[in-house]
């Protein structure tokens, strides 16, 4: 089972950051991913948490997080309503011919925009769910990985039902 997305409403101040963060530690567990980013009124961030926690405990982190005072409304999402996406920086070593084709196929099919190619390497930007780019790194890692860098989850549900802004 995928990990439990938490999405809130936080100040845009220094060191809100740092308080979610320290909460997440103080409890003990680790943050699989974490997005921030200002909202159009530039006095408020959301922020995109996703976690690998049980409902209990799930439970509990959330009303940790309602409790502070930075952060204005807090809300797991609903795996089942929720648009999720993140996206993946990779650079391939494609030296080889063969490999060259291989990752432009697999680029292809994962509809993947290349950024940057030359005579050693292809740069790709690919974005999706995590799983598909999980996915998409078990078939391109036989080609060679020579670095990447990942976004983090970002997520926001379908319908009327909002966090609020």
């Amino acid at each position: 089972m995928p990990p439990s997305t938490v999405s809130f409403l936080v100040e845009n101040q220094p060191g809100v950051l740092f308080k979610v963060s320290n909460l997440f530690r103080r409890r003990g567990f680790n943050i699989d991913s974490i997005t921030v980013g200002a909202l159009e009124n530039s006095n408020y961030s959301r922020m995109t948490i996703t976690v690998d926690a049980d409902a209990k405990t799930l439970h509990n982190l959330i009303e940790q997080l309602d409790k502070m005072l930075e952060v204005i409304k807090v809300k797991r999402l609903d795996p089942l309503r929720t648009v999720r996406r993140e996206m993946l920086l990779v650079k391939l070593g494609t030296i080889d011919p063969m490999a060259r084709e291989d990752a432009l196929r697999y680029i292809n099919n994962q509809h993947g925009l290349i950024l940057d190619i030359d005579d050693e390497n292809i740069i790709a930007e690919i974005t999706g769910e995590p799983e598909e780019l999980d996915q998409f790194l078990g078939y391109v890692r036989g080609i060679g990985i020579v670095e990447m860098s990942r976004t983090g989850v970002t997520a926001i549900e379908k319908g009327r039902l909002m966090l609020g802004e």
